[in-house]
C-alpha cells in the first residue's frame, strides 16, 4: 500500500470517530425515533378527517367504524410487550428496522383496500398491524435512545417523543382536512403515512446495535467498539463501563450460586429485583392516561354538561394546554428532575377533578379553568411515561418492561374512553369526575411511594439502586 493510500485510510478512520461524526449520529438517532413517534400520532389522527367519506363509501355502521378506530389500540396492546420481548432477545438494531418495515407495509396496504363486504375486515386487520408497529416504537425506540443518550440530556430527548406524537396527530388532522376538501379519495388520504414510513425506513438502515444490549449478551468488546465509534459524551462512556462491571458482578454471583442469568420474560418483571420498576411504571402510566383520554375524547360533552359549550374550549383548548404541559416538562426535566415533575402534579390533578366532581354549583368559567389546568398539569407528568420506563428497568429487561407498561396503559386508555359515556348516563357527571379523581389519586400515592429521582444518573446506577 502506498503512503498516500495509508494516509487516506487513516484520515477516513479519524473522521469516522470524530466528535462531529458522533454528533451527527446522535442527531440522526434522535430524528428517526422522533419521526417514528410523529408517525404514530399521524396514523391515529388521519382517520378523523375522512371518517365521513369512509362511512359513505363503504356504508359503514357505527360498530364497523368503531372497530376500525379501535384496531390500532388493540394492536398497541399486543405489539408493545411482543416487540419488547423480541428487542430484548434479538437486539434493538434489527427490531428497530423490522418495526418500521411493518409500518411501511401496512401503510402501503391501505392504498389497495377494496370496496364491498370485505373492506371493513381489511381495514381492521391493516389498522391492527399498524397498532402493533406503534406499540413496537415504544418498546424498541425508547430503550435504544436511552442507551445512547448522555445522562444530562436523556430526559429531554425521551420527552421530545411525546411532543412529536402530539405534532403528528395535529399535522394529520390538518393534512387530512386539506386533502378531504380538495376531493382526494380517502384511501390516498390515509395512505399518506406511507411516504413518511419509507423515509424513516431508509434512515434507519445502518444504525448500530445498542452497547447496553450487547453487554447483556456478554459481547463486551463489541459494546466498547461501538461506544468508541459513536458515543461522544464521557458520562455515557462511563455509563457503558459501569454496565459492563455490573454485568460481570451479576454473572459472578450467578456462577457462585450455580444458576444462570435468564432471558427476558413477563415473569421476570415481577421478580423480587424488578417488581418495583414494573408496578411503578405500569401503574403510573395507567393512572396518568385514564382520566385524560376520557375527558379529552368527550371534551365537548363534558364541558356542555357543566354549562360551558364545547367548540374552541373543548376541541382546541384542552389539546393546546396539554401540548404546553409537555413542552414545559421537556424544558425542565433535566434541570429540576423527574420526581418533582411527577408527584406534585398528580396530587394537584386529583384535587382539581375532586373539586369539579363535588362542587355542583361552581361557575361555568371556573369549571373551564379547572379543566384547562388539569390538561396542562396532567400532560406535564404524563411526559414522564416516556422517560421512566426507559430508565428504571435493567438492560436485559428494558424492552419488555417498557412494552408491558405501555400495554397496561392502553387498558386505562380504553377504560377511560369507553366507560365515561356509560358513567355519565348512569351515575352522573359529578360522580364520574370523582371516580376520575380517585384514579389520579391512586397514581399520586403510587408515585409518592415508588418514583425515583434519576436526573443525571447512569442507567447502570438507576437499575442497580431501583432493584434493591
Amino acid at each position: 500500500m502506498t503512503i498516500q493510500g495509508a494516509s487516506t485510510i487513516d484520515q477516513t478512520r479519524a473522521e469516522a470517530t470524530s466528535s462531529a461524526f458522533k454528533r451527527r449520529f446522535m442527531i440522526r438517532l434522535v430524528a428517526v425515533f422522533i419521526g417514528g413517534m410523529f408517525l404514530d400520532g399521524y396514523i391515529l389522527g388521519i382517520i378523523g378527517p375522512v371518517a365521513g367519506l369512509m362511512r359513505t363509501d363503504l356504508q359503514l355502521d357505527a360498530l364497523s367504524l368503531g372497530l376500525i378506530a379501535a384496531g390500532p389500540l388493540v394492536g398497541i396492546f399486543v405489539g408493545s410487550p411482543l416487540a419488547g420481548w423480541a428487542t430484548d432477545k434479538f437486539g434493538r438494531k434489527p427490531m428497530f428496522l423490522v418495526d418500521m418495515g411493518l409500518f411501511l407495509a401496512a401503510s402501503a396496504a391501505q392504498f389497495f383496500i377494496t370496496s364491498g363486504d370485505g373492506a371493513v375486515v381489511q381495514l381492521v386487520i391493516i389498522r391492527f398491524f399498524m397498532g402493533v408497529a406503534i406499540g413496537g416504537e415504544y418498546s424498541i425506540g425508547g430503550p435504544l435512545l436511552s442507551e445512547f443518550s448522555p445522562p444530562k440530556l436523556r430526559g429531554r430527548l425521551l420527552g421530545l417523543t411525546l411532543i412529536a406524537w402530539y405534532v403528528g396527530f395535529m399535522v394529520a388532522f390538518i393534512v387530512g382536512t386539506l386533502l378531504h376538501d380538495a376531493g382526494t379519495p380517502w384511501r390516498l388520504v390515509i395512505g399518506t403515512s406511507t411516504i413518511l414510513a419509507l423515509v424513516l425506513f431508509i434512515a434507519r438502515l445502518g444504525l448500530p446495535e445498542s452497547p447496553s444490549w450487547l453487554i447483556t449478551k456478554g459481547r463486551r468488546e463489541e459494546a466498547l467498539a461501538i461506544a468508541h465509534k459513536y458515543v461522544e459524551s464521557p458520562e455515557m462512556q462511563n455509563s457503558i463501563t459501569e454496565e459492563i462491571d455490573l454485568r460481570m458482578i451479576q454473572e459472578a454471583q450467578a456462577a457462585k450460586n450455580r444458576t444462570t442469568i435468564k432471558g427476558a420474560s413477563i415473569g421476570m418483571l415481577f421478580s423480587k429485583e424488578n417488581w418495583r420498576a414494573t408496578v411503578f411504571t405500569s401503574g403510573f402510566w395507567f393512572c396518568a392516561v385514564t382520566p385524560y383520554f376520557a375527558i379529552a375524547t368527550f371534551a365537548d360533552d363534558v364541558l356542555t354538561q357543566f354549562g360551558f359549550g364545547g367548540g374552541w374550549a373543548g376541541g382546541v383548548g384542552l389539546s393546546a394546554l396539554a401540548a404546553a404541559g409537555v413542552v414545559t416538562s421537556v424544558l425542565l426535566i433535566d434541570r429540576l428532575g423527574r420526581r418533582i415533575l411527577t408527584v406534585p402534579g398528580q396530587w394537584l390533578c386529583a384535587g382539581i377533578l375532586l373539586v369539579i366532581g363535588v362542587w355542583a354549583d361552581a361557575p361555568a368559567i371556573l369549571i373551564l379553568v379547572l379543566f384547562l389546568a388539569f390538561s396542562f398539569f396532567n400532560a406535564g407528568y404524563t411526559t414522564m411515561t416516556q422517560v421512566y420506563p426507559a430508565e428504571v428497568f435493567p438492560g436485559h429487561l428494558r424492552g419488555i418492561g417498557m412494552g408491558f407498561a405501555a400495554a397496561f396503559s392502553r387498558i386505562g386508555a380504553a377504560l377511560g374512553t369507553f366507560a365515561l359515556p356509560w358513567a355519565i348516563s348512569n351515575i352522573g357527571m359529578g360522580a364520574s369526575m370523582v371516580v376520575a379523581a380517585a384514579v389520579a389519586l391512586l397514581g399520586a400515592v403510587l408515585s409518592q411511594w415508588l418514583a425515583p429521582e434519576t436526573k443525571g444518573r447512569t442507567l447502570a446506577e438507576i437499575s442497580s439502586d431501583f432493584s434493591h
